[in-house]
């Protein structure tokens, strides 16, 4: 197959200083590990231990109400030391206090061999059995994949543009093998399975550099696989795709071949410091930790940073965590920013040299200068003033502004028709709002209630 490129016609450069080091730390042993039900959409956890339950790495913690086949197993052994409740008991958190030793639950392994003679209904229960299935996960609405879906393709994203993750050259080092062995599961799936790198991206291997069949541009999100389905797809029928982030592959490959929970995971971490405005950052690091990771045990010295605005999952697509908290299922990177200041005197009168900005409203726009990443909105949330910018950033054409008015005036088939459902939750168009109004989190909001009332 020839490589396709995609790139994004609408776009925006984001000059955000900072980034993950191009070495892994290993990070130290966490004394808990936690689960978060809350951080997986669309699922209804039903616990299946409580408080005080001895548990092994791969026990199942809770099951999906919907499915109960859909289990989700412990990132850790030990001792279930809280089970936390959040809104309407919503579990937020199933925290784990290791031992020593850490007992394994123990499966059948699955090699070369023993791939070719499952057949894709049997490959199915056997990801159900080991948790490994809520990795696979699907658009357009970004919840774990249906078995009974038809997929018309199944996306891997090796890299991302986002500058806050992890290059794929780390966490494919030494295990090329393992990828080719998860691509040859997925296939088993479902067909055609295409593998997207991001433009500048390391050479691959000979083992890898056959698979990659999409190159994106080095803009965000050009890799997102929803703009991936976006810029390709030739018909409706396509909508419906599934799609994994390169290191879940890994760790799918690797719960099959060793007949264990698979725990292990790299986490980009960047941390922004006081500076002059010119967009310092700290040195960032990669840190070698495990599923369901202490926050604290991602940085060297957590209590320098507690008046920072923790954030996990990436800035633009990520959400606000706490220092106490623990890493998601998801995500693969906590990123640090300056909380917001107090209100600039005068500063409707300054130049902006170091604000960034969409249009040519401040001096920023002569430099792109790399700018410190920072909570503050500068400014506050006003109406809609029609000014389209988030209509000239959107990666996949939504008439984002229109199918804002459509939401709040509750005309929802409306909002359809302008391409809600096409969202791919990136950001950009709160990002650039001059009117300060949380553009993504509504359309993310209203897609997901979408959702909950069809099923």
């Amino acid at each position: 197959m020839q490589m396709k490129f995609v790139s994004l016609k609408k776009r925006i450069g984001v000059h955000v200083a900072g980034g993950p080091s191009q070495t892994v730390e290993k990070g130290p042993a966490a004394a808990t590990v936690a689960a978060m039900p809350d951080k997986i959409p669309f699922i209804k956890p039903r616990l299946l231990v409580k408080k005080g339950d001895a548990v092994k790495i791969g026990t199942p913690l809770f099951e999906d109400k919907g499915n109960p086949k859909l289990r989700f197993l412990s990132p850790g052994g030990g001792t279930v030391a809280e089970i936390d409740y959040g809104h309407r008991r919503a579990i937020t958190h199933i925290v784990i206090k290791t031992d020593k030793t850490e007992a394994l639950e123990s499966f059948d392994p699955v090699d070369e061999k023993g791939l070719k003679k499952l057949d894709r209904e049997s490959l199915v229960e056997t990801l159900m059995d080991r948790g490994l299935w809520p990795l696979i996960r699907s658009l357009p609405y970004r919840g774990i994949a249906s078995p009974d879906e038809k997929p018309s393709s199944l996306w891997v994203s090796l890299d991302s543009a986002d500058p806050f993750q992890v290059p794929s050259n780390l966490y494919l080092k030494d295990k090329e093998g393992l990828f080719l062995f998860g691509i040859r599961v997925l296939e088993k799936l479902c067909q055609p399975v295409y593998v997207c790198e991001t433009e500048g991206a390391p050479v691959r291997s000979g083992e890898i550099a056959p698979l990659v069949t999409h190159r994106a541009s080095a803009i965000y999100p050009a890799e997102d696989p929803g703009v991936l389905l976006y810029h390709t797809k030739k018909s409706p029928d396509e909508n419906q795709a599934w799609f994994l982030k390169g290191q879940d592959v890994l760790l799918l490959a690797e719960g099959l071949k060793t007949g264990r929970y698979p725990t292990s995971r790299i986490i980009a971490v960047s941390a922004s410091v006081n500076g002059n405005g010119s967009g310092n950052m700290a040195a960032g690091r990669c840190v070698d930790t495990r599923l369901g990771a202490p926050l604290a045990s991602l940085l060297p010295n957590p209590e320098t940073a507690s008046d920072r605005r923790w954030i996990a999952g990436g800035i633009f697509q990520g959400y606000t965590t706490a220092p106490d908290g623990y890493m998601g299922f998801y995500e693969t990177s906590l990123t640090l920013i300056e909380e917001a200041a107090d209100p600039e005197l005068f500063g409707f009168l300054r130049p902006g040299l170091f604000k960034p900005t969409a249009s040519r409203a401040f001096l920023y726009a002569l430099h792109k200068k790399h700018f410190t990443a920072k909570a503050d909105m500068r400014g506050e949330e006003r109406a809609c003033i029609n000014c389209g910018k988030c209509e000239q950033v959107c990666p996949v054409d939504i008439m984002v502004q229109f199918t804002y008015k459509c939401i709040y005036a509750g005309e929802i088939e409306e909002a359809l028709m302008h391409g809600l459902l096409d969202c791919v939750e990136c950001g950009l168009c709160s990002y650039v709002c001059p009117a300060k109004i949380e553009l993504a989190e509504t359309l993310k909001t209203t897609r997901q209630d979408y959702y909950q009332d069809r099923i």
